[in-house]
Order: structure tokens, then C-alpha cells, then sequence
């Protein structure tokens, strides 16, 4: 017969640890797959190639089961390792976020809180709204990432992400903000060498290019008839990167509508304008953390419709013609 209160039992009442005999080989073997080097990993730890490797394979021999195979760049997962790599990077990510909501219930200790968020709009709205933020909450960290995937929240491995797109999980909590403009931007320094670009002369000009609109989805429509009609000098998928593209006088390119923000920037009237709306994502068992939805909150209110940048209305404030009649005006063509 099964002892009174057997059924109410919880895993801590049983004394083994299931995994405790390779635990410090799962996290070597975290760093390796993260890294996809060895020697990378080996830094990352502060130890040696020789240390990784045999951790490595010690884990392997153990779960019998190849994890890693070699490659002339390095090493990649076989399925199994995948599976276990992902699962751990759960995991760490659950160690971090408990962990770090620990340190924050004491009296003098920092909250981090992590956002995934594109270059250009931590540029240029975030990082110039965090003095005020810090004086306000001085004991937040804030940790800004750069996407590695602008639409999976878990792949980028933070609290919190500003995306374009919803997503349908019960973990994730999601509201919707504002909306980003997409529309052409050219340099000065190209207007100088080459004239004002019109829809009537775009066979004149160069424009730039990204693999990300040219995917041929129906949303990038208007700037690809665009860009037919002129000529592709470069092409980049690097958003940062791109925009320095623009900035550097190369060709037209598309952008969000804030780099008009930038003085070398100038929007143009060619009848292109994307709209695509802003979603803040949250593991929602992070919003429990008060960091946390401190910081959601704040980054709602920057990106929300209220924000003129976001509006769903948003428009140039000056007719094409007056505009480029200033803009002739102001290079003296």
C-alpha cells in the first residue's frame, strides 16, 4: 500500500538528480552550439579547445548519441544535438530571467531586462529616451539586442521584443503599437551629383536593394515597380548597414520614414509608402517580473500611434511639388 500523502509528492521530495551527472557538459555543450566553434567556446568559458572537447565527448559517449558533426566552417548540430541545444537554450534562458528577478528583490541590486529591437529604431528612439527613463528607474538595466530573427521571440533569447508581426502562443503576450513607414530616401550628396529622382526620370537613376524586399511579397509591390525602372547598383541585407548605403550618396533607398531625422536625408515623391504595424512581444511569465513590465510599458508608449513617427496616419508635411521646388531652392539647380 502506497504511504499516506504519496500522491501529493512534488519532484523536490525525490533526493536524485536526474541529470546531475553531466550538468557542467550540457552547458559546455551550450556554448559550443551557440558559437558553432570549439575554440570560440573554449573563450566564451575562459578555458581551453582540449577541456571543450573532451567535455564534449564525454556527453556524447554518455547519451550515446553523435551531437555535433565537423564542418570546413566549423561545427554543426545533427538533429539530436539541435534538439538538445534548444532545449537548453530554454532553460538558460529560464535560469537567467529567475536569477536575475532574484537579484532584484534585493534593496540595491539592478533588474536587467532585455530587448530585442531592430538598429534603427533603437537609434533612433530608444537609446535617446533612456536618460530619462534612468533617472526615473535608476536600478533597471537595460540590455539592447539587434534581432536575430524580427519575428521569433524565443530564437532571440530576451525578455521582450519589438516585431512585426503577432504571434499566436499562450506563453507570449502581445499588443499591438503604431505603424512604421517605409518610403524612398536619398543622400544630399547624391542630389548634387545626380538630380532630383522623379517618377518621371527613375530610368536615370541607381537605387539599392535588399533581399528583404525583393522577395517579391505583395507588401514591397510599389517599391519594386520602382526600382524597374531604374537600375540596382548594390543590394544589402543588413539594415544598419544599408542605410549607410543611402547615407554614403550610392542610390535610392527604402527606409523608415524617421531617418528623414538624419539632415542628409531626403524623402522623395515617388507614390511609395509601406505601412507595417508594430507588435511589443513578452514571454508573458516575464511580465510578472515588475523590471520587466516597467520596461514593456515604456517601450508601448514610445512605439504607439500617439507617437506622430507611428501614426497610422502619418504624412510628409509638404506636397511633392512645394517640396521639390524647396529642394531646387536649396542646391541651387
Amino acid at each position: 500500500m502506497e504511504p499516506f500523502g504519496y500522491h501529493n509528492r512534488t519532484s523536490l521530495d525525490d533526493e536524485s538528480i536526474l541529470s546531475g551527472q553531466f550538468w557542467g557538459e550540457l552547458r559546455v555543450f551550450l556554448a559550443v552550439a551557440k558559437a558553432k566553434s570549439f575554440n570560440r567556446a573554449a573563450e566564451i568559458l575562459n578555458t581551453s579547445q582540449p577541456t571543450v572537447s573532451r567535455q564534449v565527448k564525454r556527453l556524447q559517449d554518455q547519451m550515446g548519441s553523435q551531437l555535433f558533426v565537423s564542418t570546413k566552417h566549423g561545427v554543426k548540430l545533427t538533429v539530436k544535438g539541435q534538439a538538445l541545444a534548444q532545449a537548453l537554450s530554454r532553460l538558460d534562458h529560464s535560469l537567467y530571467a529567475l536569477t536575475t528577478d532574484l537579484k532584484a528583490e534585493t534593496k540595491d541590486a539592478e533588474g536587467i531586462v532585455r530587448i530585442s529591437i531592430t538598429d534603427g529604431l533603437n537609434t533612433f528612439f530608444v537609446a535617446p529616451a533612456i536618460p530619462s527613463f534612468s533617472v526615473d528607474h535608476p536600478k533597471i538595466q537595460l540590455h539592447l539586442k539587434s534581432p536575430m530573427n524580427v519575428v521569433n521571440l524565443r530564437e532571440n533569447q530576451t525578455d521582450m521584443m519589438i516585431g512585426f508581426s503577432p504571434v499566436d502562443a499562450t506563453d507570449v503576450s502581445v499588443r499591438q503599437l503604431g505603424y512604421l513607414h517605409f518610403i524612398p530616401i536619398v543622400a544630399k550628396s547624391y542630389i548634387h551629383q545626380f538630380g532630383i529622382p522623379t517618377g518621371s526620370n527613375l530610368s536615370k537613376h541607381t537605387f539599392l536593394q535588399s533581399e528583404l524586399y525583393s522577395n517579391k511579397a505583395r507588401l514591397w509591390e510599389a517599391w519594386n515597380h520602382v526600382v524597374s525602372q531604374g537600375r540596382v547598383v548594390h543590394a544589402c541585407d543588413n539594415s544598419m548597414a544599408y542605410g549607410m548605403l543611402v547615407k554614403a550618396g550610392l542610390g535610392i533607398g527604402l527606409l523608415g520614414s524617421y531617418v528623414v531625422l538624419e539632415p542628409n536625408a531626403v524623402p522623395l515623391s515617388l507614390d511609395v509608402k509601406i505601412d507595417i504595424p508594430l507588435y511589443a512581444l513578452a514571454l508573458t511569465e516575464r511580465l510578472d517580473s515588475r523590471p520587466v513590465k516597467i520596461v514593456f510599458d515604456w517601450l508601448c508608449e514610445i512605439f504607439s500611434e500617439t507617437n506622430p513617427w507611428f501614426s497610422s496616419d502619418f504624412r510628409l508635411r509638404h506636397p511633392a511639388n512645394q517640396f521639390d521646388d524647396g529642394i531646387k531652392k536649396l542646391f541651387n539647380i
